[in-house]
């Protein structure tokens, strides 16, 4: 396997979550973001499941540099919100990567749902395409609640205001090795490591 991989993604976060995770599960690769690839593709998540998304993304940027790639595409799916926003979390409040007005828009949308009803899902779907040989997709999936307001500086995203089932504390409020330990996109990521291991 090569030791090359990129990350489909401009998030710095993500590369660097991501990068933890390969390395606590012993893989040893270096990571890179669309950062080192001026020109990269932005790639229209038109497909109507995580995984659908996730493969078409990595699919385009294994064919763009010709390196293997992983995608993932992830969100937050709120049972009394028929769990929405699901594909459309990063996106939720209209503009893409808004974490902020995101965030708020999910709380105003919850206000009146009591605590009993709060249940969510944070759900992954990570795609590993070598070009011209294999394509493999993994979901992870952490259950818990929606908080009543934001808590925690760590993480990003939805993280400060979903609590994890069996914890009191927020993902944003977790030390971030400890949240990589129960995520959803540390569970897709270190099967996939698993899987990029045995092959």
């Amino acid at each position: 396997m090569t030791d090359r991989i990129v990350l489909a993604t401009r998030n710095a976060h993500k590369v660097s979550e991501l990068q933890r995770i390969l390395s606590a599960a012993g893989l040893a690769v270096d990571l890179v973001g669309l950062e080192d690839f001026p020109g990269a593709p932005e790639v229209a998540e038109t497909e109507s499941s995580f995984a659908g998304n996730a493969l078409l993304k990595a699919r385009a940027i294994a064919d763009f540099t010709g390196l293997p790639a992983i995608a993932d595409d992830s969100g937050l799916c709120v049972d009394a919100l028929n769990g929405m926003p699901g594909i459309y979390s990063a996106r939720w409040a209209g503009r893409h990567g808004d974490d902020r007005a995101n965030l708020e828009l999910v709380l105003g949308q919850m206000a009146d749902v009591p605590d009993t009803r709060r249940g969510a899902q944070f759900v992954c779907a990570a795609a590993w395409v070598v070009p011209g040989e294999s394509e493999h997709v993994i979901e992870g999936v952490l259950e818990g609640s929606l908080a009543r307001a934001p808590r925690g500086s760590h993480g990003f995203g939805y993280d400060p205001i979903f609590v994890p089932r069996g914890y009191v504390l927020t993902t944003a409020e977790l030390r971030p090795e400890e949240k990589d330990a129960i995520s959803h996109r540390g569970q897709a990521f270190r099967s996939l490591a698993q899987f990029m291991a045995s092959r």
